[in-house]
């Protein structure tokens, strides 16, 4: 098996094969906990504890092996992480602790290995440069891992490293995992896996180009500069696979505010991760698409207390045509909120969401869409993962006349990145359990939400 091996002796680089064979291992490791759990329950242990542990131990396989595959593999375990809050209770409760060990950590590569891409993209004398280099990595991530630095100005700066053979692994994992995406679904009660595969197979490529990210971070840090409540680090150096950024100091990021935070840090930074969401499409023409909390950072006050929300990673990101979130899309949630189901099924079959020839029930789309109209209906909304499992498992109940509304409602390719990214970022604050204005913030910031239709 080729590849550089990190200090712990695990492969970095596996050969495409033994990746998916895997992956093809998840499922079929699945059928074989449920089968001994049969047997079991048929031995008189009670069939809760039987599941309960059967969960358990699938978790712990699947997060392991999404972990340590890196590539698309984590990718998709980390786009599973942020929908967490919609699983029924009891699949949520054996996955979460796994689910959030992807938020923030990845095993490592080695130090050396670091150097050998950091003389390749940098030059031989990158040490003239990059004056000193911390032996451990600080993050690791999907496709690269971030160690501490200095500058020769003597600036503290983040020096990401993408992963030898990055590229190759998160095409050959999206591949095996388009192909699975079916038989690891029953996993996760209620999520359609496919769709997700898809959409990380379409951005890969932008989520590989680095010089494609410096530029959107340069954008955002000099758009937020001056911000008194989000901090963006600017780029100092870029390679096509390194990327040098301003150090940014940092708490700890939003995963532990999710599992410690008090209700006021959570409500506070709850806000600030809705603001910055929302106010990043009009402030600079993108949007920030990769809503998981790891990317996002606790800043505290100099007094130590409620502080600023520092933001990362920029290689998922929507340019969006108008520089702004679409106008429509405010328009339509304004118009749900107001509860005119006929209007609203008018403007969506106007912007492609409802194709011209097929019926459907108004009330039930307006009821299909409650998750992004009910937060804007009140002036401060409560986000929890209780509100937020009742919605998803009622649309998803086929016993519910709003479950075939999902069938005939058609999601045109311009709304792709914005619809995952907003239902990402009801995650975030479900798993926050937040309270904010978040219909305040729309009017502000959402093109369409706060005016009357023409």
């Amino acid at each position: 098996m080729a590849g550089d091996r990190d200090e712990g002796g695990r492969d970095l680089t596996r050969k495409a094969a033994a990746r998916t064979a895997r992956l093809a291992a998840l499922p079929m490791s699945y059928a074989g906990r449920r089968a001994v759990g049969f047997g079991k329950r048929l031995g008189g242990r009670p069939a809760e504890a039987v599941m309960s542990e059967v969960q358990q131990r699938t978790a712990e396989q699947i997060f392991r092996t999404l972990g340590q595959l890196k590539g698309g593999a984590m990718k998709m375990g980390q786009m599973l992480s942020v929908l967490e809050a919609a699983l029924p209770e009891e699949a949520a409760a054996p996955y979460r602790d796994e689910l959030t060990k992807l938020q923030d950590a990845a095993p490592p590569m080695a130090t050396r290995t670091v150097k050998q891409i950091l003389a390749r993209e940098l030059g031989a004398d990158w040490q003239e440069r990059l004056t000193w280099l911390d032996g451990g990595p600080s993050a690791a991530a999907s496709i690269g891992q971030v160690h501490k630095g200095t500058w020769h100005d003597g600036r503290e700066v983040a020096v990401k490293v993408q992963y030898p053979d990055a590229g190759q692994n998160l095409r050959a994992d999206l591949k095996a995992l388009a192909r699975l995406a079916k038989s690891v679904g029953p996993l996760f009660p209620g999520m359609e896996l496919g769709p997700l595969v898809a959409e990380l197979q379409e951005r890969s490529t932008d989520e590989l180009d680095y010089a494609l990210e410096a530029e959107a971070q340069r954008a955002f840090a000099a758009e937020f500069r001056d911000d008194p409540d989000i901090v963006v680090p600017d780029v100092v150096e870029v390679g096509e696979t390194v990327l040098i950024t301003e150090w940014m100091d940092s708490a700890h990021s939003l995963a532990r505010t999710i599992a410690e935070g008090t209700t006021e840090e959570r409500d506070h930074y709850g806000e600030l991760f809705s603001r910055f969401l929302f106010s990043g499409p009009g402030r600079t023409g993108m949007l920030h698409a990769d809503p998981h909390p790891g990317n996002y950072r606790v800043i505290p006050a100099a007094d130590g207390g409620l502080g600023q929300l520092g933001v990362l990673d920029y290689g998922a990101v929507a340019r969006l045509p108008d520089r702004s979130l679409p106008r429509a899309m405010g328009a339509l949630i304004r118009i749900g909120g107001q509860e005119d189901d006929v209007a609203l099924l008018e403007g969506l079959r106007r912007e492609g969401f409802v194709r011209d020839k097929v019926t459907v029930d108004p009330h039930l789309v307006l009821d299909y869409l409650e998750p992004f109209i009910t937060p804007t209906k009140v002036e401060r909304f409560r986000f929890s993962r209780a509100w937020m499992r009742e919605v998803f498992q009622r649309i998803n109940d086929p016993r519910n006349p709003a479950f075939n509304v999902a069938l005939k409602l058609n999601l045109p390719p311009s709304y792709l990145l914005i619809h995952r990214t907003w239902l990402g970022g009801i995650g975030v604050l479900c798993q926050l359990e937040a309270e904010a204005p978040f219909r305040a913030i729309l009017e502000e910031w959402l093109p369409g939400f706060a005016e009357e239709p023409v």
